[in-house]
């Protein structure tokens, strides 16, 4: 399994609020190791990863989580709480 996060940068350079919150959960509850990348949607570039990887999975909303599974759909996330209660917490079991 591979997970992604992608965070936002807003237009005039500074972090997104929600994604600032939810990494300081992730960080708080020792889940951070298990994302593999973080990857940044930069409003000011439109060719940023980030955006590439929202637009590629029709997601407008930030952050979000990617879930690769060999052999499976990719599967996402823009709801921190379903993506701990789905993905996380099975890992942590």
């Amino acid at each position: 399994m591979r997970i992604t996060l992608v965070k936002k940068i807003l237009a005039d350079g500074s972090p997104c609020a929600k994604c600032r919150d939810v990494e300081e959960k992730l960080r708080e509850n020792d889940q951070l190791r298990l994302i593999d990348e973080t990857i940044i949607a930069d409003e000011r570039d439109s060719d940023s990863p980030g955006l590439a990887l929202a637009r590629e999975h029709q997601v407008n909303r930030a952050p979000f989580f990617l879930v690769e599974e060999e052999g499976q759909e990719p599967r996402v996330y823009t709801v921190y709480f379903k993506f701990v209660k789905e993905v996380l917490r099975p890992l942590s079991a």
